[in-house]
């Protein structure tokens, strides 16, 4: 087998593989945490001041994942075919709230009516806190393990990614990301939407660490 610098390349495309969706969840993951705090903040001051702290870099951060996909289908295809066929349904998921936090996002400022804001406020902070989870249940089953029969397909139903170990991933997903929010909003706020961050965040870490 090819070697480069004495290691195989399956090896080399895992570690690029790793490496490219470790950035994805580090730089984007604290654009999930403060959506998902968002409906924390009561009046339209905070939610703007939250919003502009991630505006410059909320989108951008999504290429991690683009490149990421890429990286998995060209180092290990048959894996990628065998995974994304079997988890479907959690992926769309994944995919529908990707969409829809950026249509929030967008969304929100073009009219200036409450009930309007309110209405892309609620699901912005849904879709950035299903996010969360649903990375936390996707990696809880591949950790887990899925069925799959010598045709490197699927055999189980969709049911069962909705474990008790998958759910608790999710759940310390949604944690970890929304004290990831909660740092990265105290760099960038003060006064007292800063005090808010701050309690947010030692609430966040606590349930991350339990």
């Amino acid at each position: 087998m090819n070697t480069l610098f004495g290691l195989d390349y399956p090896t080399w495309w895992f570690l690029v593989v790793g490496a490219v969706f470790s950035a994805y969840v580090i730089l984007d993951g604290f654009d999930l945490g403060a959506g998902a705090l968002h409906l924390f903040f009561k009046d339209e001051e905070s939610r703007r001041i939250a919003l502009n702290a991630i505006g410059p870099v909320w989108d951008g951060n999504e290429v991690w994942l683009v490149v990421g996909g890429g990286a998995f289908f060209a180092g290990f295809p048959v894996v990628y075919a065998t995974l994304l066929s079997a988890m479907y349904i959690p992926f769309m998921l994944f995919l529908l709230c990707i969409i829809l936090r950026a249509v929030s996002i967008e969304f929100r400022s073009k009219e200036p009516w409450d009930w309007w804001k309110n209405l892309w406020d609620t699901s912005y902070c849904i879709s950035s806190g299903m996010l969360s989870f649903l990375l936390g249940v996707i990696l809880g089953n591949i950790l887990l393990g899925m069925p799959i029969n010598d045709q490197l397909e699927f055999s189980g139903d969709w049911l069962m990614f909705l474990n008790p170990y998958a759910i608790t991933v999710g759940l310390t997903s949604l944690a970890l990301m929304s004290m990831h929010g909660a740092i990265y909003l105290a760099i960038k706020t003060e006064g007292e939407l800063y005090t808010k961050v701050v309690k947010l965040q030692k609430y966040a870490m606590i349930a991350f660490m339990v």
